[in-house]
């Protein structure tokens, strides 16, 4: 009997798009879709804290000078429930509970230990692997789910328009850090350019300089974690900069705030909607 618990959002909506949401028996403190996982115990939680993205940073960066992991895992709760099915993810750190922490949490269990599942998205192409990948070790197919995707996505970018705008994917305001890996690549199906992203490669920080060369057509706003709430109540650290309001984007009022901790910053079945949402955007904007 398959029990399985996921310590990544985007890992839990891979799991439950395969079919096996009833074979959840625990998640992290972020899984929060689809609608029911959060009945599930939660077996993780953040050591780092702040009250915006600079204060948030500062904490991040703290924690990881004296090399020590950014999550706590609960590993009492997480033996009690007994997995055949661990998923993880080695991608980064700072995002979610890391590889090395789940085999911390079961180092010194007895009897048989649960498979691990570490995901490790670098690019959309990564995306699609993963889900075969996890299906695969729960005894499933994930190829009709992975076929569903593109063929999706493949309708989306279809109706593009020819008019290719420029645009940047902020996933960190304070210090500013542009969307990689996936990212990208969504921008140029939705029928744009990515100024400053580079597909297949993690997320960088960039400088207001950096910003300020490329200066984009469309801004769009996607933090990692963040719901639209919270980059509506750090917008004050960009728009207060003189730079700010130097943009084309900006003077064009071609700055869209997107929910980052719903779509964009997860690496699974949602990517199509997260893809949706960029095509509306440069739609709009090219209209």
């Amino acid at each position: 009997m398959l029990r399985v618990v996921s310590l990544l959002p985007s890992a839990t909506e891979i799991v439950c798009a395969l079919g096996f949401q009833d074979a959840l028996v625990g998640r992290s403190h972020e899984c929060d879709f689809p609608h029911g996982i959060d009945r599930l115990p939660v077996c993780t939680q953040p050591k780092a804290g702040g009250v915006d993205t600079r204060a948030i940073h500062t904490s991040v960066s703290a924690i990881l000078q004296q090399d020590i992991s950014m999550y706590r895992v609960d590993a009492e709760l997480l033996r009690g429930l007994q997995p055949t099915h661990i998923v993880t993810q080695i991608q980064c750190e700072v995002c979610a509970v890391s590889l090395r922490d789940v085999e911390a949490a079961i180092a010194h269990w007895t009897g048989a230990a649960p498979l691990l599942i570490p995901l490790n998205p670098q690019s959309l192409a990564d995306v699609f692997e993963d889900i075969r990948r996890t299906a695969a070790a729960l005894g499933a197919d994930g190829r009709p789910l992975v076929s569903t995707m593109r063929s999706r996505m493949e309708a989306i970018g279809s109706s593009a328009p020819a008019q290719k705008p420029r645009v940047v994917i902020i996933e960190w305001i304070e210090p500013l850090m542009v969307a990689g890996n996936w990212m990208p690549t969504l921008v140029e199906m939705a029928g744009a350019i990515d100024a400053l992203g580079t597909a297949g490669q993690h997320s960088a920080w960039i400088t207001w300089d950096d910003l300020v060369r490329s200066d984009p057509d469309i801004i769009v706003i996607a933090p990692c974690g963040f719901r639209i709430e919270d980059s509506q109540r750090d917008m004050h650290l960009l728009t207060s900069d003189a730079r700010w309001q130097s943009l084309r984007a900006v003077r064009a009022e071609r700055v869209f705030i997107v929910d980052g901790c719903q779509f964009f910053n997860r690496p699974g079945p949602r990517l199509v909607e997260s893809l949706q949402i960029l095509a509306d955007i440069v739609k709009q904007c090219a209209g």
